[in-house]
Formats: structure tokens, C-alpha cells, sequence
């Protein structure tokens, strides 16, 4: 009788090693644009996301969320490279030379439009440990994400938003499927097919959807639907709503295939947002701006972590915590040597003991300009560009903004001010002092480009 519990506790204790030495799948969810508080659990009055919502009651929700860029190219690459914007320098989509030139007092710093390959990405690293590695959905990095670490690539391309939500999706890497079929949908079946095959190795799927990035295209039945229920509320959009529902209910389906196959207790998932919303499509309230402003409206995204086998303690943390925290997480639980010189900082003890992080401040470089869109919704320093070249920095409920063009700095204190709309400069000239020298010498450190030629055609007529 006592060999029989001797060895049964030792097969117990065997079975749990077993448990713990295989690595956990990865599934990385990055929706395009959505905003901070475009859903249920983050508090939408109106865009309805229950499977996000069950989603967030079992996971880590960071109220503090930050995308490391307010738009689309420069965030996936810090995401994917676990490096901030001046070490990789894209900083934008396209040209550094956005707005009418008559507008522009300095020259942009060049911007770079790929991501060169001598970067290590998160999916070469998973690669090399053993990883079956895919990406479905919106790459914008490369012609090819194939160089770049992956073994699957369905619809990734240079490509930065899809000519059409409903096939023929005119997509030269995505065969068309059905007359009118849905691209959130159809995305989701290739995800949830790369997930069976994959069911018995380890993981890393980059699911980055398209949605709810322009051109506003829903369902007919859901933009009927979020009509009626806004009544001509313009802070909000139906189109929209329909785009946000879709993606949740596609959400719902991955989650329930994770379910199915019995592999949700060791799957990490990660869910998250490249940039703020479009504040011309959807109110950022009650931060401010969205998309392509360093304002809170701008980089302040959901992020959302599950991973059962090791998150027992559910809950909203305020942490400030960064899409650049990825990377290095992800070396923390394979138990890879950081030794890729990156920029953020491993959550994994945040996550799992709710142990604190040590007090860090977070960057952000954009020493170009991004043209206003709609200027009376967007609520930007001025009318003509959404962002002017400058740096803003974090450090605990403390924001620091610098404008290159005219030095002028702003001070807010996010706990008492989430809207940035009480600039204290002038009130806290010590506060000022200390986080500005910070800033210098991160810029310093990062070589980051302050660009200081006068344009010759700056306000010509």
C-alpha cells in the first residue's frame, strides 16, 4: 500500500513536470485601430463585445495599456522587434512628409518603410525554440513575413488596410472565397485551421485582423442594427459598431476552438490594439485625440492576457504596461536569454504573482508630421496636423510632451487629468526638469533624430 502511494505521488509529481515543461501555445490577437474604450469590458456605452467580455473576466486587463506607436507600421514593428521607434525608424506609413508643405516648419527626419530583415523578430526567436509560427491577417512590415520568422502567411503584404471587407478582397497573397464572404470571417477560419493542425506542437500565431482599420465596411445586418441603436449619435459610428461586433464574434470562435481541442489552460493569449481609435470615426472620450496623436486618445490601447496553466488571479491591474513588454515576456516564460537589447521589460511576475515592476518610464518618438483628418473631432494641439515632430514620455501619473518646432513642453498629471487638458508646466517647474533630462538622455541612448532644419517653403502662400 505504501509503494502504491509513493509511486502515485511520484507519477503526480512526474505529470505536473510533463505539464510545465511544454510550452505554452501563443496566441497573439492584434486588432487594427480599435480604440481604448471601444469595448464592453473597457467600457463602451455602445459597442457590444461579449466574448471580449468573458474574455477580459478570466484574464489580466491593464487599464494602462500603451501601444508603442499611434499609428499602424511603427507599432507592429516595435510590437515584433521588441524595439522602440528610433532603433528601427519607421514612424509612420509612407512618406515623413504628411500636411502641406507650407505648414511644415522643420524637415522630417526620412522615414524608413521596411523593416530591414538583420532584425531579430518574436517570431524567429519562437522559431528556434521549437514554435510552429503563422501570421493571418495584416503584416505592413514587408512584402514578405516569410524572411522574417514565420512559417505561414496567409494575406500578409506590404499592404496597409484591405481594398474591400467582402471578397473579391482584390488581395494578392488571400484567394477570394465566396461572392460577399466576410474577411474578419474568413481570417478567422484559416486561424482556426492553422490552430488544429497545430494542435499537438507548440505555437505562435500572429493573428493581426485587418478590422476595424478604414474602409468602414459591416455587415448590413449589424450596421442596421448599431443605426437604430445610435439614433444619430455622432460620437459613435454603425459602421463601426458592426466592424467591432464581427471581430468579437470571431474572437468568440477562436476561443471556443482553444476549448474544443482542450488546449486552453496552455495557451498564453494576447489581445490587444496596434494604436488608439480613429477619433474621426469614434470618440476616444473621455481621453483625448486617437489615432496619430501622442495624446492619451492615441497610443492608450486594451491589453488583455490569459494564460490559465499560470494567471490564476483574474483581475484589472493599473500597471503602465507597453505592446514593447511582449517580447521580452514571451523570452521570460521559454526561458530564452534576453540578450536581443530590447526596450521593454518582462510582465511574466506581474502576471503570474502579481509581483510590481520596478518604476520605469515609457517613450515615445515621432519626429515627423501626420495631417489632420477632422480636426474638430480629433482634438489635437492645432487644426492642420493630428501629430507635430516631438517626443512624449510616462513616468508613473506623470505625461511629458516636447514639441521640436517651438521647445514648448507640456506637464499632465493622468490621475487627475486623463484628458490631458491642464497643462501644469508652469506649476511644476522641478517635475518638468526631472522628466525632460530623463528624456534627453533616452533619446541619447537611442540615437533618436531630432530634426532641427528650417523648411525654405515653410509658410509660403
Amino acid at each position: 500500500m505504501v509503494l502504491l502511494v509513493v509511486a502515485s505521488t511520484l507519477f503526480s509529481c512526474f505529470s505536473k513536470q510533463i505539464k510545465h515543461e511544454r510550452k505554452p501555445n501563443i496566441l497573439f490577437i492584434l486588432v487594427d485601430d480599435l480604440g481604448w474604450s471601444d469595448t464592453g469590458f473597457m467600457g463602451s456605452p455602445v459597442y457590444e463585445t461579449p466574448n471580449l467580455d468573458k474574455l477580459a473576466i478570466q484574464s489580466v486587463v491593464f487599464s494602462n495599456g500603451y501601444a508603442p506607436a499611434a499609428n499602424c507600421a511603427p507599432s507592429r514593428a516595435c510590437i515584433l522587434t521588441g524595439k522602440n521607434t528610433p532603433r528601427h525608424g519607421i514612424y509612420t506609413v509612407g512618406s515623413s512628409e504628411r500636411g502641406k508643405t507650407k505648414d511644415r516648419k522643420l524637415v522630417p527626419t526620412i522615414n524608413t518603410e521596411t523593416l530591414n530583415e538583420s532584425f531579430v523578430t518574436l517570431a524567429e526567436v519562437l522559431k528556434n525554440n521549437g514554435y510552429t509560427t503563422g501570421t493571418i491577417g495584416k503584416w505592413h512590415l514587408s512584402d514578405n513575413p516569410l524572411t522574417q520568422g514565420f512559417d505561414v502567411n496567409i494575406a500578409g503584404s506590404h499592404a496597409g488596410h484591405p481594398k474591400s471587407y467582402f471578397s473579391p478582397y482584390k488581395n494578392s497573397v488571400l484567394e477570394d472565397g465566396e461572392d460577399g464572404e466576410y474577411l474578419t470571417d474568413r481570417l478567422t477560419e484559416e486561424a482556426v485551421r492553422f490552430i488544429s493542425h497545430n494542435k499537438e506542437t507548440p505555437f505562435f500565431l500572429y493573428l493581426p485582423y485587418f478590422t476595424v482599420h478604414t474602409p468602414l465596411q459591416g455587415k448590413e445586418a449589424l450596421v442596421k442594427k448599431y443605426k437604430a441603436k445610435l439614433k444619430g449619435d455622432d460620437r459613435f459610428n454603425a459602421k463601426y459598431g458592426a466592424m467591432v461586433e464581427s471581430m468579437d464574434e470571431n474572437v468568440g470562435k477562436l476561443l471556443n476552438k482553444l476549448d474544443e481541442l482542450g488546449i486552453s489552460d496552455n495557451t498564453l493569449v494576447i489581445f490587444s490594439s496596434d494604436n488608439g481609435g480613429l477619433a474621426s470615426v469614434s470618440s476616444q472620450f473621455p481621453i483625448r485625440a486617437g489615432k496619430g496623436s501622442y495624446y492619451e486618445g492615441g497610443i492608450r490601447v486594451p491589453f488583455v492576457v490569459r494564460w490559465p496553466n499560470e494567471i490564476q488571479n483574474a483581475r484589472i491591474d493599473s500597471t503602465a504596461v507597453s505592446g514593447l513588454d511582449i517580447f521580452p515576456t514571451v523570452l521570460d516564460i521559454i526561458n530564452e536569454d534576453n540578450n536581443y537589447n530590447l526596450d521593454g521589460a518582462s510582465i511574466l511576475s506581474l502576471l503570474t504573482e502579481n509581483k510590481p515592476l520596478k518604476e520605469r518610464s515609457l517613450f515615445w518618438h515621432f519626429p515627423i508630421y501626420l495631417q489632420s483628418v477632422n480636426p474638430e473631432k480629433e482634438q489635437a494641439r492645432d487644426s492642420l496636423f493630428r501629430t507635430r515632430p516631438g517626443s512624449a514620455m510616462r513616468k508613473g501619473k506623470w505625461k511629458l510632451h516636447e514639441y521640436f518646432e517651438d521647445g514648448d513642453i507640456e506637464l499632465y498629471n493622468l490621475e487627475t487629468d486623463i484628458r490631458e487638458h491642464n497643462n501644469l508646466f508652469d506649476e511644476y517647474p522641478e517635475k518638468v526638469k526631472e522628466l525632460y533630462d530623463e528624456l534627453q538622455a533616452w533619446r541619447a541612448k537611442t540615437n533618436a533624430p531630432v530634426p532641427t532644419t528650417l523648411n525654405p517653403n515653410y509658410n509660403l502662400n
